[in-house]
Formats: C-alpha cells, sequence, structure tokens
C-alpha cells in the first residue's frame, strides 16, 4: 500500500460564496495548476462524458444533457438490461447514441472522453476515481463517494496528483439559496453558532432474506463487485439493499446523512470533530440488514457541537423538521431542501429565501470548473471532509465506542478496534493505487 499524503485545505470566506468564479484562484497550490492541457481551459469548450451505473447515473445524465457544451458520448454498467434500457431513453435526447460499456476499465481507454460521472455502488466510487483520474479523466462522483475513510484520503491524493477535477454529489454546496443561507450564518445574522441538528425520516421496508440464487444472465456479477471480496450472489441485493450491508455500503449515513452533515459542516465553519458516537440500532425488522435503521449520531467540534437523528424504517409523519437547524446567540436558521428560514429566538420568522437550484446547477459547476482549471465547490477535499464525519459515525455504532478523534493528526485516537475500521480488505489485484 503506497502511502498518501493529505493536501493542504482550503479556505472558505464570504466572498467565495457570491464571486463568479471565485474558487478558479484556487487552482494554483504547492500541487501546480489544476489542468495541464491548455485546451481545456477554452471557454465553452464541448465537454464528452461517460457515466457508470446506469441507476442514479442515468438520472444524472438526463439533468446534464440540455447543458451547453455538454455531450454525453459513453454509458457504462454491469448489468446488460440497464444498459439498453438507458440507450433506449437517452435515443430521443442525444445527436448521437452514446457507446455502450460493461467495463469500466474499458471505457477509460477512450481518449476523447474528458470526465466521467461514477454513480455505480459505493464500493466503486473511490476505485472508479482513482482509475478515472490516473487514466486522464475529471470525475464527477455520487456521494458518499468513499466506502472507509482510507479510500477519502485517496480520492484526494489523486485528484491532486494527476491534476484532475473531482466533484462529490453534494449538490446543495450549488443552490444559490443555500449559498446565501451560509452566508447569512457567516455574516451574524442569528450571532455565535453553538450547535446544529439535522433529521432524516424515511419508511423502508424490509429486505428479507437473500436466498443463494444463480446470477441472472444479464448481470455481471463479478464485476459489479470489483474491488470488494468476492460473496455468493443472493437475490436481495443489487441494485439497492447493498446499502444495509457493511461489506459494499454504509447505511443511512452515507446514504442521506452525508448531505446533512456536509450542511452542518459548512455552516458551523468547522472541519474535523473531536468527539463522536452513535445510539441507535436496528430495531424494525429481523432480516439481512446490517446497518441501524434509527440513531442519533453526535459530534463534538470543540466551540460547537452537532447531531443526526433518523428514523429509515418509520416516517414520523406528525414531525415536520427542516434539513438542518443551526441555533445561534439571536436566533436560529434553517435549511430546507434548497431554502432557507430565519427566526428570532422566539421562534418567530423575519426572512425567508425562495427555493432555487438543482442538480443541474451543480452539474454545471463541475463542467465549468474542467474549462476554467478551478476546483468545484463541492470539490473532493471538502466532501471527504463531510463524510469522513459519516464514516466516524457507523464506526462510533460499530464499536460501540465513543470515538476520539485528534483534527491535527487526522486519525483516530487509542483505539485499535475503531482504527481497524478506518480501511478495508479489497479483492486481490483491484486494491487502489495513488
Amino acid at each position: 500500500m503506497q502511502p498518501v499524503v493529505a493536501a493542504s485545505s482550503l479556505a472558505l470566506n464570504r466572498r467565495d460564496f457570491f464571486k463568479q468564479g471565485a474558487l478558479a484562484g484556487a487552482a494554483v497550490t504547492a500541487f501546480g495548476p489544476l489542468i495541464v492541457r491548455g485546451a481545456e481551459n477554452a471557454p465553452g469548450r464541448r465537454i464528452r462524458a461517460g457515466v457508470m451505473g446506469l441507476g442514479r447515473g442515468l438520472a444524472l445524465a438526463q439533468s446534464a444533457l440540455p447543458i451547453p457544451g455538454f455531450e454525453l458520448a459513453a454509458v457504462c454498467d454491469v448489468d446488460q438490461a440497464r444498459v439498453d434500457a438507458a440507450l433506449k431513453t437517452l435515443a430521443p435526447k442525444t445527436a448521437a447514441p452514446p457507446r455502450p460499456y460493461r467495463d469500466l476499465r474499458r471505457m477509460l481507454e477512450d481518449s476523447n472522453l474528458d470526465a466521467v460521472f461514477v454513480a455505480a455502488c459505493n464500493h466503486w466510487h473511490a476505485p472508479a476515481t482513482i482509475l478515472a483520474c490516473a487514466a486522464g479523466k475529471h470525475v464527477y462522483v455520487e456521494k458518499p463517494a468513499s466506502h472507509n475513510a482510507r479510500e477519502g484520503e485517496w480520492m484526494v491524493a489523486a485528484a491532486r496528483k494527476y491534476r484532475r477535477v473531482v466533484q462529490q454529489g453534494m449538490q446543495r454546496r450549488n443552490y444559490p439559496s443555500i449559498i446565501e443561507g451560509v452566508a447569512q450564518l457567516r455574516e451574524g445574522a442569528i450571532g455565535t453558532v453553538r450547535f446544529a441538528r439535522c433529521w432524516y425520516n424515511n419508511a423502508r421496508a424490509s429486505i428479507g432474506r437473500g436466498r443463494q440464487v444463480p446470477v441472472p444472465p444479464n448481470l455481471d456479477y463479478a464485476l459489479w463487485q470489483g474491488p470488494a471480496p468476492e460473496r455468493p450472489y443472493v437475490d436481495n441485493l443489487v441494485h439497492y439493499n447493498w446499502h444495509w450491508r457493511w461489506h459494499w455500503g454504509n447505511g443511512e449515513l452515507g446514504n442521506n446523512g452525508i448531505h446533512y452533515l456536509d450542511l452542518v459542516r459548512w455552516g458551523l465553519g468547522v472541519e474535523y470533530p473531536r468527539s463522536i458516537t452513535y445510539g441507535g440500532g436496528r430495531y424494525h425488522f429481523d432480516d439481512d440488514q446490517e446497518t441501524p435503521d434509527t440513531g442519533v449520531v453526535t459530534f463534538d467540534f470543540g466551540a460547537s457541537g452537532a447531531s443526526w437523528e433518523y428514523s429509515s424504517c418509520q416516517a414520523r409523519k406528525p414531525e415536520k423538521f427542516p434539513l438542518v437547524t443551526f441555533y445561534g446567540d439571536r436566533g436560529s436558521l434553517s435549511l430546507e431542501d434548497n431554502s432557507y428560514t430565519i427566526c428570532d429566538p422566539q421562534g418567530k420568522a423575519t426572512a425567508h429565501a425562495k427555493p432555487s437550484g438543482n442538480v443541474r446547477t451543480h452539474i454545471a459547476d463541475f463542467l465549468d470548473s474542467i474549462r476554467n482549471g478551478g476546483r468545484p465547490r463541492a470539490d473532493i477535499e471538502e466532501g471527504q471532509k463531510s463524510t469522513l464525519l459519516c464514516h466516524l459515525g457507523n464506526i462510533a455504532y460499530r464499536t460501540g465506542h465513543t470515538i476520539h478523534f485528534d483534527p491535527a493528526a487526522r486519525q483516530i485516537v487509542n483505539d485499535p478496534a475503531a482504527q481497524a475500521l478506518w480501511s478495508r480488505e479489497y479483492r486481490p489485484g483491484w486494491e487502489p493505487r495513488v
């Protein structure tokens, strides 16, 4: 395993929220210019992209198609049925049909591709991103973008080593209303912020007990497993329930918690916590799900704290909470999906922003960053700081320990059982290399 050196963090101030292209100035760092091929910096240059993972990836492709200068040139999925369905859906919307692939590595051999969208399973996010960077492609990678904390370090190192734009799928970083709300926090609209709370509710059904059955002929299961050590195929795993098995997924924290905790970290203006606790469990069903369905995760950042509370299998309909609420000395500020509300200490609303922004806004920032040589708002380094909160929360649950973390050293303190979950085992020949 080759050593990874963490890149220096990017400073963020109010001007970054409102100045067009403010992050472009961060492109020149100790690592040199982010973009090395001069032609890539041409304004309006057409960007040709491929998409890996045609569930979420198909939605991303359709969001990107109307953006001027974007061309969908290739699609990739280990399930031939999904490839066929995507081509049928996209045919009326593209000037020429995208080239179909089953194997990402074959798609990366196309020297005409500028970028790839990685929207496969969590255990594929980091290996695919690192392979793509090494192949000279820019990467839009879906959340949580890493299966474990070590992969997050590798992804940042790969982006810097190969001088590629790598953006994480945390789209609210590019919603104008959310940007404005965070700027209000930074400007002291509610005074000194002491704490943030966020909530998530759903009504997920049981995933049952999987049976070992023959792999469907349309699915390349060996390639689906890719970097993960091989496990027998069961009929309740592909294409979604892998989220709830530690071998491939990260539970609800990695599935939805990342969006909320990124807003928490951004709004509080913090990077790494000092301690992490988890209270909760798998309460609703006796089935194959290994990850918890109910819980509260708490984070102590020193001068402020935060919590994420969720209920995956009980929707809690009477509760109408925003995504995140920040509490300050002079009131509170709540972030909804793409708007915000400020309340005074008595709970009376004093300001409200209209919804603005969508996934297309986020993708456009990725494409613009490729053209102008800057870093996107959801640069992989910022993204993985937020994803680390999810990994640490899951480690706290899996060990049953309060996790103590050294922000300066960026490592777990005096806990071998917790540290053992910092990384994972890989299938022979598949361990990522940077």
